[in-house]
């Protein structure tokens, strides 16, 4: 079977979407959904239809699949569009604007069975597979401590929008919730969370840069840096090479300290005693644990087509965007409430809401 697989908005993330299902061997796109100009534009160049009404475009069409590439507050309806009419669908992050839209996602997907994917790409990234399989593998042995960093500058250009310069704009749930998510798929689950944030570098409303303490239900303790006022090679968008917009700069922005060895990503390098037996007095060897060479997004759409199919379960479902959600947002709430925030009270908050 080959997919035919819509597309729900051609923005900036959408119109990649749309250009890696175009080049894809085996998967068709089927149709374009935006009202903007330029998406129809985009629609003609590609030879597909173009909507602006998802629902009446689901009807229409019937896809086997499709990408819900739409503002925040748009994705949850547009994917319980899609399962209702039970078409698979990949989610973009965030995979709704708060948990209780998340939840009902998670609720609707469960129960009729219909797969939701959530897209945070990273998962399917070379060096965070490899980073996985060395820690399931046991190579680190029980994890201790994790202590990771984005740092980048943005240009003065991307605060004109106005809504990137107030409250939910900043860099905590535009940019940390890839790291947050990463946490949680190498690490674990997370128990709760303490932050702090500044807007000292550009002075608006929203944060620039954030510290983060967090605690992990399995004891393990981690920090993280982040921030988008500054100029530095440790981020994932530079360290992977994988980022769409961003030049490669090899080498380490997350430390993964293990009670038999330490992992740093994205260089992949292990570091670990020579002999059983050793401590803090001898010397450590390296050893390189990377070695695939795989393109992410490409990698994140051939896992959606065996979604589709049926032939795999989401690696990101809905309930695990939820997670990754609730982590975010209580990253948020500790550091404007100056307090330590649980998972549980977040996810709870969220059910109440719903």
């Amino acid at each position: 079977m080959t997919p035919r697989i819509a597309l729900m908005g051609a923005g900036l993330i959408g119109r990649e979407h749309a250009d890696l299902v175009i080049a894809h061997p085996t998967a068709t796109l089927a149709a374009i959904c935006d009202p903007s100009p330029e998406a129809e534009a985009l629609a003609a160049r590609l030879g597909v239809p173009h909507w602006t009404d998802y629902a009446a475009m689901l009807d229409a069409e019937r896809p086997d699949g499709a990408i819900v590439a739409l503002p925040n507050h748009l994705h949850a309806p547009a994917a319980l569009a899609c399962i209702e009419r039970g078409i698979a669908c990949l989610v973009e992050k965030p995979v709704a604007d708060g948990i209780a839209a998340a939840a009902r996602i998670a609720e609707a997907s469960e129960r009729t069975g219909v797969p939701v994917l959530v897209g945070h790409h990273r998962r399917h990234s070379p060096d965070i597979r490899a980073a996985r399989r060395t820690i399931e593998a046991g190579e680190l042995g029980p994890l201790v401590a994790v202590n990771g960093m984005t740092l980048f500058d943005k240009p003065d250009a991307y605060f004109e929008a106005e809504w990137r310069r107030r409250r939910g704009g900043g860099v905590l749930l535009i940019n940390l919730i890839h790291d947050i998510d990463v946490l949680r798929h190498l690490v674990g689950e997370i128990e709760s969370v303490r932050a702090f944030t500044s807007s000292a570098r550009r002075g608006f409303e929203v944060e620039d840069t954030a510290s983060i303490a967090i605690r992990f239900v399995n004891g393990v303790l981690g920090t993280f840096i982040i921030s988008d006022g500054a100029v530095s090679p440790w981020a994932w968008e530079y360290t992977s090479g994988q980022a769409l917009y961003h030049p490669a700069q090899p080498g380490p922005s997350l430390f993964l300290a293990g009670r038999r060895a330490s992992l740093s990503v994205s260089d992949l390098y292990l570091w670990r005693h020579a002999e059983e037996g050793a401590h803090w007095q001898h010397p450590l060897v390296r050893e390189y644990r990377g070695g695939e060479i795989s393109a992410t997004y490409v990698n994140q759409l051939n896992h959606f087509i065996d979604v589709i199919g049926r032939k795999a379960e989401p690696l990101i479902s809905a309930r695990d965007g939820m997670a990754t959600l609730a982590a975010t947002l209580a990253v948020e709430r500790a550091a404007h409430e100056n307090r330590t925030v649980t998972l549980a009270e977040m996810l709870a908050a969220g059910e109440v809401a719903a």
